[in-house]
């Protein structure tokens, strides 16, 4: 929805620089940050404030640094005049560099949405210059706050509207394995762990790696969600509400307990080794490890950490992780997917994650509309591997 531009003190100062330009060559204003007409999207925020969330895909032209918008706000506090005079020379020097560097480089056919936090200040004085270029300029009414609220309304409505299928399973089950090789099957895959940038579990935090904003995590949720066929079965693995420091959304959860899941089991010589090699960051700097294990102790007994420490001091780390699954993953996980699921599961039985396995495994759930085929599947390899488990 476009609505007429808001005239405010700097929006006046910044046209009558532009007298002797067209007055039709103006940015629109609209409330749509997905507005269909815009092929890029700026945000003219700074630094800080777009690392903790932006519009999926957005490029980051600041108007002001993280430093210059402090400055402008310490002397705005000071002088309100002499603060919009600093501002402005700030403004429009690094508008200059933003012409010279990027813009002069994109075709008249170039249309953006230019959004900044709520006032419309920073998006405006950059959007009005664009347009005057000739460029067809959108500016998101009230930034980034319209964007956020838009966000809110998504995860409460969007996640509604699809069917899941749930991947549940012990630690070390080929889980997010198998979504991947979903994925490259070309089925819609809604990987949480990897949007959180965590496996989700004590040991799930990337040693060199940070995790997303709550805010960043809800945005990537949303931007894959609209990129799904409505008709189409999201595929999606078990997860508590929180995964390391965020949390899925509320809506989103709710509907997974209530999807069909699907119950991987994988016998423990192949979980260890599928844990070995997915998780070598953990034994190559075990004494990273060793301080995420020291965080169990509200839960485990000293003696029994001291036990899993010597197990990897020791180099026996065969006997380190089957030890950790079956006496702290194997139990936590149990009782998390009780509370999740409001429906039994159908359990399925693999030998292993060999592609070729997996592969003709993969074809046949994907193939499955309800649960006839799968439970066929179901009955003959649980008899073929029965003395397995």
């Amino acid at each position: 929805m476009l609505v007429s531009p808001a005239a405010g003190g700097i929006r006046c100062f910044i046209l009558s620089q532009f007298r002797h330009f067209s007055k039709s060559r103006l940015p629109l204003i609209t409330t749509d940050p997905f507005h269909p007409n815009v092929n890029e999207v700026i945000d003219v925020r700074t630094l800080k404030e777009f690392k903790e969330d932006h519009i999926p895909g957005a490029v980051n032209l600041p108007v002001l640094s993280d430093l210059e918008r402090h400055e402008v706000g310490k002397l705005y506090s000071q002088d309100s005049f002499k603060g919009r005079i600093y501002g402005a020379e700030l403004v429009t020097k690094n508008i200059s560099q933003m012409i010279h560097e990027y813009l002069i480089k994109k075709p008249k056919e170039y249309s953006p949405l230019v959004y900044c936090w709520r006032g419309g200040q920073r998006s405006y004085s950059v959007a009005v210059v664009m347009a005057q270029i000739g460029f067809d300029v959108y500016v998101l009414e009230k930034g980034y706050k319209t964007y956020r609220e838009r966000v809110k309304e998504c995860l409460n409505e969007m996640p509604g509207k699809f069917t899941y299928k749930v991947l549940s399973g012990p630690t070390g089950s080929g889980k997010t394995f198998l979504l991947s090789k979903l994925s490259a099957l070309g089925e819609q895959v809604l990987d949480l762990e990897g949007i959180a940038n965590h496996k989700g579990s004590v040991l799930g935090a990337e040693i060199n790696g940070t995790q997303p904003s709550q805010k960043w995590f809800e945005s990537q949720i949303v931007e894959k969600l609209r990129s799904f066929n409505l008709e189409k079965v999201v595929w999606v693995e078990s997860e508590s509400v929180r995964i390391g420091n965020v949390h899925v959304p509320q809506t989103l959860h709710k509907e997974m307990g209530k999807a069909q899941h699907f119950r991987i089991n994988l016998p423990m010589e192949k979980r260890v080794q599928h844990i070995l090699k997915n998780y070598p960051d953990y034994i190559e700097n075990f004494q990273f490890t060793k301080q995420k294990l020291m965080k169990l102790k509200s839960y485990h007994s000293n003696s029994k950490l001291s036990e899993w420490i010597s197990l990897g001091e020791s180099g026996q780390w065969t006997q380190f992780v089957e030890a950790f699954l079956t006496e702290h993953y194997d139990p936590s996980y149990s009782l998390s997917q009780s509370k999740n699921f409001k429906s039994p599961a159908t359990d399925i039985y693999l030998d292993s994650l060999d592609p070729e396995h997996v592969q003709s495994f993969l074809h046949t759930l994907i193939s499955d509309p309800v649960d006839g085929a799968l439970s066929e599947v179901k009955d003959k390899m649980s008899a073929e591997t029965h003395d397995l488990f």
